[in-house]
């Protein structure tokens, strides 16, 4: 494409959509584009960089006509904008069609992909190059906090990327990720996700190793090795490639062990070691043994692109993490509010051990909203309840978009908040954000924190949640204050 031309994206307020819109901007395209609403941080990138878009979809959008159009994996058929494209027959593509034809060509393709841990791996990695005087290119599904944003064009040989394995688009039904042709391959885990993709786990299981059949020979795909059955999934998904394979974790028998962790306050300390032979000890701005691993998995692809274990250590200890990933929003009276977008049990349990880890001795609230479109399905109600009591105090809101399922695949969050409390922990579920908001403020003593739960926007929960606190927050007397 020629880059004066201008491009339209439908779904421009997309997590991954609006940092394409800004990495094309940054290329010198003119970008337009449309969404049903465009909220921060979307609308605030989108702004910062002189982006126009319209807050709903129109085919009026479409006038003059945009050289290209760009549409969303979101947009079905019906989307007036979308129809209009195809009875105009205006060229459109696909977003991970765009990095594949305009900017991984040239590039050293390094595709982090997992059901957990990707973005805070992607983002780690990121910033381990850019430390490194690398100057990567990256595009992370989150804002990376020491980059302020979720891509960079700096122009490096690489090219950093979140490897999705939901569908491409309308026309694609394949996963985002065949489009990237990694030529470093990190797969973090392999659990049963997006069940309104993938009918079951062997289908889910397949994707991977089609992904991972096309690392070159002389790339390499790094995966973790530990856990009974990810592990095992993992390992079937490798068995016939044709690169280089390591694997990483905690336990004997990886090529690359993490131990001696040793947690304090907001940073984790650990040695690393290849092949029984020592290769570092670090400290990461991250708490959590699952953050470990993502930092071991970093480390082993910026190794094997030549950077020293000083520089990785300097990066990590240096690392912010990426919004709405223990994101402490405030401190009211002695109550933490925390904001994760944990969508999956095992990443509930992962989430409830880092606070545990981080602030130890607190009482600690689980608040989930089932929004994932797995979350959402029956296929977790078992598993759930296990890992929402690993909190000492669990809230629980309605299916986000209930009336989309019907009852024989939709999850019962009263169901689950019964099991919850068979498990021994006290469990409600509410109807509203503002019921929740409600029932916390009243609840809530000094010393909880009230750890939040989605991997959407919760109807606003933490902000209903931080007025209501601010409120109740006592103020000094005039007398105290002087």
């Amino acid at each position: 494409m020629n880059e004066s031309r201008h491009v339209h994206i439908i779904g421009i307020g997309g997590s991954a959509m609006a940092p394409l819109a800004g990495m094309l901007r940054e290329s010198g395209f003119r970008v337009t584009g449309s969404d049903s609403g465009v909220y921060p941080p979307a609308s605030t990138l989108l702004e910062s960089l002189g982006i126009s878009f319209f807050h709903k979809f129109d085919a009026v959008n479409l006038n003059p006509t945009p050289d290209l159009v760009i549409v969303g994996n979101i947009i079905a058929r019906g989307n007036p904008e979308l129809e209009e494209v195809l009875d105009r027959k205006i060229p459109y593509r696909s977003m991970p069609e765009i990095l594949e034809e305009i900017f991984l060509p040239g590039r050293h393709s390094i595709v982090v992909s997992g059901t957990h841990g990707k973005t805070t791996t992607t983002a780690i990695l990121a910033w381990i190059f850019e430390t490194a005087g690398k100057k990567p290119n990256f595009l992370v599904g989150g804002v990376a906090e020491n980059f302020g944003k979720s891509y960079g064009l700096g122009g490096g040989e690489e090219f950093i990327l979140e490897g999705d394995e939901y569908e491409t688009a309308f026309w694609d039904r394949g996963p985002k990720f065949f489009h990237y042709h990694p030529d470093d391959l990190i797969i973090t885990s392999l659990e049963y996700d997006h069940a309104d993709i993938y009918p079951d786990f062997s289908t889910y299981e397949l994707a991977f190793s089609r992904l991972v059949n096309l690392v070159p020979r002389r790339g390499r795909a790094i995966i973790w090795g530990d856990a009974a059955d990810s592990g095992a999934a993992l390992r079937r998904a490798a068995q016939k490639a044709l690169c280089q394979v390591e694997t990483y974790g905690f336990s004997d028998g990886n090529d690359w062990i993490a131990s001696d962790l040793v947690i304090e306050n907001e940073m984790v300390r650990f040695r690393l070691s290849y092949h029984g032979q020592p290769f570092g000890e670090f400290q990461l701005a991250a708490t959590g043994r699952h953050n470990v691993l993502n930092a071991v998995a970093a480390t082993v692809i910026a190794q094997g692109r030549g950077i020293a274990p000083q520089a990785i250590a300097k990066a990590l200890k240096t690392f912010r993490s990426v919004k709405r990933r223990m994101d402490v929003k405030g401190e009211f009276d002695g109550i933490l509010l925390v904001d994760d977008f944990a969508h999956h049990p095992t990443a509930v349990t992962a989430t409830i051990a880092a606070a545990r880890g981080r602030w130890p001795g607190r009482r600690i609230w689980g608040i989930l909203e089932p929004r994932s479109n797995s979350m959402r399905r029956k296929i977790f109600q078992e598993t759930l309840p296990k890992a929402l009591a690993a909190a000492d105090r669990v809230v629980l809101a309605g299916v986000f978009r209930s009336q989309q399922l019907g009852d024989e695949n939709r999850l019962d969050p009263e169901t689950v908040a019964q099991s919850v409390r068979a498990l021994g922990k006290d469990a409600r579920v509410f109807g509203s954000s503002e019921e929740i908001a409600a029932h916390l403020a009243e609840k809530a003593e000094p010393g909880d924190i009230l750890l939040v739960m989605s991997n959407g926007s919760f109807d606003g929960l933490c902000d209903k949640l931080m007025k209501k606190l601010a409120t109740q927050v006592p103020q000094p007397s005039e007398a105290t204050s002087r």
